[in-house]
């Protein structure tokens, strides 16, 4: 019985956990007209999320698509059909690795700087000030914020997705000697509309669920030091866990 009660309890945690996140996600949805109405806040956010994320983007995505290059033209050049490199990277990177890798490097950099950002304001009665002003913390600081991510994710993993592809072509064609015409051809062929409309799908997904993870937890931190770390591990750890989830569950709708 004790066991049977402890997973009870755990499970009540959870259902409880799951309506303050939607409780929390309409009250922010209700204050979006005053971020709107405000467009400097979220072209701020876009450029603290996306902007100053650039440069490990870039450099993940090349060298990832370094490592798909090499692996591919290894698997491909046992089959003698090096010649396909070259959609099959793209393929690779413009449904799964792209989205997924571009998230999971939001949530390490922009997803927990919002959340210690939020922290710390919360821990300082930064938006309790703001309360007393009259001022919605929810339209003033945390839909901006949601926005700024949710529209930074999709460019970000088109760069990913371009910078890892010019990656698998350095080394497929410049070091492994597959021909540069096949490798371009092949992937025009092969690669059609529906491949990058999952990847936009995903990539739009990925960033509301990251974002929406960093600002809940930012938003609803301990007003300690102690704390906001533990909600910046938090973001980390459901982000990274939520993006793998949905990620199994969009391909699974659209296949």
């Amino acid at each position: 019985m004790g066991r049977l009660a402890q997973i009870g309890r755990r499970l009540a945690q959870a259902i409880r956990k799951l309506g303050s996140v939607v409780l929390f996600l309409l009250t922010m949805l209700q204050a979006m007209p005053y971020a709107l109405r405000r467009p400097r806040l979220v072209t701020v956010q876009i450029h603290n999320a996306g902007v100053l994320s650039l440069v490990i983007i870039m450099t993940s995505g090349f060298f990832v698509g370094m490592v798909v290059g090499l692996q591919g033209y290894d698997a491909f050049s046992r089959l003698r059909q090096e010649d396909l490199l070259g959609a099959a990277a793209a393929l690779s990177l413009i449904k799964e690795l792209g989205p997924v890798v571009t998230a999971l490097l939001f949530a390490g950099r922009a997803g927990t700087a919002l959340t210690a950002e939020i922290g710390l304001m919360k821990a300082t009665d930064q938006l309790s000030a703001m309360e007393v002003m009259a001022i919605d913390p929810m339209g003033r600081i945390v839909a901006p914020r949601f926005l700024g991510g949710l529209i930074a994710v999709p460019f970000l993993t088109a760069i990913f997705n371009s910078v890892g592809i010019l990656g698998a072509y350095f080394v497929g064609v410049q070091l492994m000697g597959v021909d540069n015409g096949a490798f371009w051809s092949q992937m025009q062929e092969y690669v059609d509309s529906g491949d990058i409309r999952e990847g936009i799908i995903k990539s739009l997904a990925f960033g509301g669920a990251a974002s929406l993870v960093a600002v809940f937890e930012g938003y609803t931190a301990d007003r300690t030091a102690e704390g906001v770390g533990l909600a910046t591990t938090r973001t980390v750890v459901v982000t990274s866990v939520l993006v793998l989830i949905l990620d199994y569950m969009i391909t699974s709708f659209l296949l």
